[in-house]
């Protein structure tokens, strides 16, 4: 198994993500991973390493551009947010980390996936209301919400949603409304709510009796992370 970080761009912008992937053997499906609101990170890049285990290539997509890695929760929110409001801008930085994992070698281009965690969830959803060719996209505790619903005619795969059921992060409105876009949009998805679990609850980094809007959830996480290995073997048969 290989890993490499890899500076790429787009338009103007230097991008830096951090490629697991084995070139070596049979050519494996490619699971496109969009960060947490922090970025590029040890968390998202030990996701990657994980789903290379279960054999996939793997690619983190650096949204915010090169060096760009906040610290601290304002700065992490100020950063999501200018790119929460521009969601063109959100598909473009996902669509070109997407170009780069189809061209990482020993991948099935034809067989792509991609996980996104919190913000990155949003933006997976994103990319596949964009049109894009992914056969199935797994968002965990990501924000459901949409400028346009009506862009889910565009998407060509197959969509789980990976929710915490009690997250104040995501209202039952907005769970509700994606809900509705899936159906009149005739999209193959599924949505999972997992009880007493709230936002970011496969994050191991925040503790899990944190008091606020986000905790880890040892049980959440581990029941979502086998969902998301059977919606990947059911995508890719």
């Amino acid at each position: 198994m290989k890993t490499e970080t890899f500076e790429y761009k787009d338009g103007a912008t230097v991008l830096e993500g951090y490629a697991v992937f084995d070139d070596k053997g049979p050519k494996r499906p490619g699971i496109l991973v969009v960060p947490d609101w922090m970025g590029v990170s040890k968390f998202s890049n030990k996701r990657a390493e994980m789903l290379a285990e279960l054999g996939y290539n793997a690619f983190v997509a650096d949204i915010y551009g090169k060096g760009v890695r906040p610290a601290t929760m304002e700065v992490c929110a100020a950063e999501a947010g200018k790119y929460q409001k521009d969601r063109p801008l959100m598909r473009q930085r996902a669509k070109a980390a997407l170009a780069i994992l189809m061209k990482t070698p020993g991948t099935d281009t034809t067989k792509i996936g991609s996980v996104g965690y919190c913000f990155g969830g949003t933006t997976i959803l994103e990319l596949a209301r964009d049109g894009a060719n992914v056969q199935a996209t797994c968002a965990f505790h990501a924000n459901l919400n949409t400028p346009d619903a009506s862009h889910a005619k565009n998407i060509k795969g197959k969509v789980l949603a990976l929710h915490g059921a009690d997250d104040p992060v995501v209202p039952d409105t907005e769970v509700l409304a994606f809900e509705k876009e899936m159906r009149a949009a005739k999209v193959d998805w599924q949505l999972v709510a997992y009880g007493n679990a709230v936002h970011s609850f496969t994050n191991w980094n925040i503790p899990p009796d944190t008091k606020g809007p986000a905790a880890y959830n040892e049980k959440a996480d581990k029941r979502s992370w086998i969902a998301m290995q059977d919606f990947f073997r059911e995508s890719f048969a």
